[in-house]
């Protein structure tokens, strides 16, 4: 299925923010396609487990979020995939603190896995550094962490995060050069 044309999505976001609760109920079958493989690109770099979230219930989650939160001042297609790339961000990083708090026992020390004295799977840490470290550079650049935030958990393209941010393309390119050197520092530290 391709992707709907941005002016369709557009106007119905455009109605949503003005008050029209029935563009948002119109909007989710024209958007799904994409939240689903957003979403799905997001999921293979979760860890497996019976325990693991599945796609449809981070899109449902998303947008229940999405549903729930303040008005958003919608501008375009992109800009609304932008959002919903931040909250699947912070979805998963909260299921992963969720999973590494129930690894713990009651009095708050490791779970034993045989001879490891380890609390969580590998991924769900890494997915934990990573946050903590995009938090960080967002301190340090908060545009360069823009980047990473709609290129790597949005899955949007350089030119979709350029109209995103409102930067050129080169401007992107530099960013996320920049920024990937700098989340590998920071996650090797």
């Amino acid at each position: 299925m391709s992707a709907p044309p941005a002016a369709d999505v557009t106007q119905l976001l455009l109605a949503w923010r003005t008050g029209d609760r029935t563009a948002l109920d119109r909007l989710l079958p024209v958007v799904y396609s994409e939240l689903r493989n957003l979403a799905h690109g997001r999921m293979r770099a979760e860890s497996p487990g019976p325990a693991t979230l599945q796609t449809t219930a981070l899109i449902n989650e998303a947008y229940v979020r999405l549903v729930d939160g303040a008005q958003v001042a919608w501008q375009s297609r992109t800009h609304f995939y932008a959002v919903c790339a931040r909250l699947m961000r912070r979805i998963l990083v909260d299921r992963a603190r969720s999973r590494r708090a129930d690894k713990r026992c009651r009095d708050g020390g490791p779970v034993a896995f045989g001879g490891w004295q380890g609390a969580v799977p590998a991924r769900d840490e890494e997915l934990l550094a990573l946050h903590e470290a995009l938090e960080q550079l967002g301190q340090a650049d908060a545009r360069k962490a823009d980047v990473v935030q709609l290129r790597y958990f949005g899955g949007l393209t350089v030119e979709e995060t350029a109209e995103v941010l409102g930067v050129s393309s080169e401007t992107v390119v530099r960013d996320w050069k920049v920024a990937r050197l700098w989340l590998r520092r920071a996650l090797r530290a």
